[in-house]
């Protein structure tokens, strides 16, 4: 999350070149095997139903991931806790910490242990490859070689996922697209190139990620326009959908109403049938980045209790993953539970309040307990 939000600013005014091959009309999208390309329309999304609908939900327990092995080494009350957030289906994130020439195996791997054997369990995957990222990606643009890293490693990743139904979440805190020097699109290519890549596996599906409601850079009235330039820029064409809330904080109702209106702009622009994912890992107590009280919103301490008052700024889990999201027991307004059916296909955690600062490692351990014993969801 942005420090310094000059930068991605400025790139929301600069004036941009003109559009690669990758970003085509929507009319050159490449749809799903499954779907129908005479009934689907120029920019529809695939016609199939809603991955985390259709598919039971694999849950990786293994040692690429921090929570399951903080679980599995943990005793008594701490186990008890850990395995709340151990046994729940969460988005694990792959990037240039997995080597190109291991990228394959490590995904293989990953799939193996989520399924457990049933082939028709769905894997929840996030990508974080492009390099540069987050407040570097302001100051430079990827190099030749590192474009030519980042479309290899993509093809790997691609190659190992094969006919798994997977859902990936591309490319969280996808603002930063938005900021490159001088206005540039490379980043967002990149983007696009994963999109359409991934996208052409049989059972995948790309819900490419665009901020939050809050995102600072956007504004209460740049929002959606933002959101809906990073999309078209970095592939919607072949997604079924994008991500909300990776690393904020706010309101389900907020992000509904968010997504609501960034598919009814996507529709205006051709792209239709669009649907939404929303992360719920860290928002049990949510609040707007920029009124965080305390001194760093991108590591808000976890509430000390499932009651604490509204007006105190704090993290706890939120929903758990599901995709009941208009389910009576989230207790949610009338208006965003129909909303929620219409156009959001699950809440899911791809955030990871348990990790240290921004959501990087190492797990941590008594965080993780805290975060589990203050959620209001349990």
């Amino acid at each position: 999350m942005p420090r310094s939000l000059a930068p991605l600013v400025a790139a929301l005014v600069t004036s941009l070149a003109t559009a690669a091959a990758l970003l085509a009309s929507p009319a050159d999208a490449v749809h799903h095997s499954s779907a129908s390309a005479a009934t689907s329309g120029a920019g529809a999304a695939r016609s199939y139903d809603n991955p985390f609908a259709t598919h039971a939900w694999g849950v990786y327990k293994g040692k690429m991931e921090p929570a399951w092995v903080a679980w599995n080494n943990a005793t008594g009350t701490a186990k008890k806790r850990l395995a709340y957030i151990a046994n729940q289906s969460r988005d694990h994130w792959f990037g240039h910490w997995n080597p190109n020439d291991k990228i394959a195996d490590q995904v293989r791997d990953y799939i193996a242990n989520s399924q457990k054997g049933d082939q028709d369990a769905l894997v929840q995957m996030a990508i974080f490859r492009v390099v540069p990222w987050e407040h570097e990606a302001c100051k430079r643009l990827p190099t030749k070689a590192e474009r030519a890293s980042y479309r290899q490693w993509i093809d790997r990743f691609a190659g190992a996922v094969g006919n798994t139904p997977t859902a990936i979440v591309l490319q969280p805190d996808g603002p930063f697209a938005l900021c490159a020097p001088h206005g540039s699109r490379v980043p967002s290519k990149l983007v696009a190139y994963a999109a359409r890549v991934l996208s052409a596996q049989p059972n995948t599906s790309v819900y490419i990620e665009a901020g939050a409601s809050d995102w600072p850079m956007f504004g209460p009235k740049g929002g959606v326009t933002a959101a809906v330039r990073i999309l078209v820029r970095g592939g919607i064409q072949y997604a079924r959908g994008f991500a909300l809330n990776g690393t904020h904080y706010a309101s389900i109702p907020d992000e509904v109403a968010r997504a609501t209106a960034i598919i009814k702009a996507l529709n205006a622009k051709g792209f239709t049938g669009r649907k939404a994912v929303i992360n719920t890992s860290n928002n049990g107590h949510p609040f707007k980045f920029g009124k965080y009280t305390g001194p760093d919103p991108t590591n808000p301490v976890v509430c000390d209790s499932v009651t604490t008052p509204a007006k105190v700024t704090c993290e706890t889990l939120g929903v758990p993953p599901t995709p009941d999201v208009a389910a009576a027991r989230w207790n949610l307004p009338g208006t965003t539970a129909r909303l929620a059916e219409k156009y959001v296909d699950a809440y899911l955690w791809f955030g990871r309040p348990w990790l240290h600062h921004e959501g990087s490692q190492p797990f941590r351990v008594k965080r993780a307990i805290k975060l589990v014993r203050t959620t209001p969801y349990r």
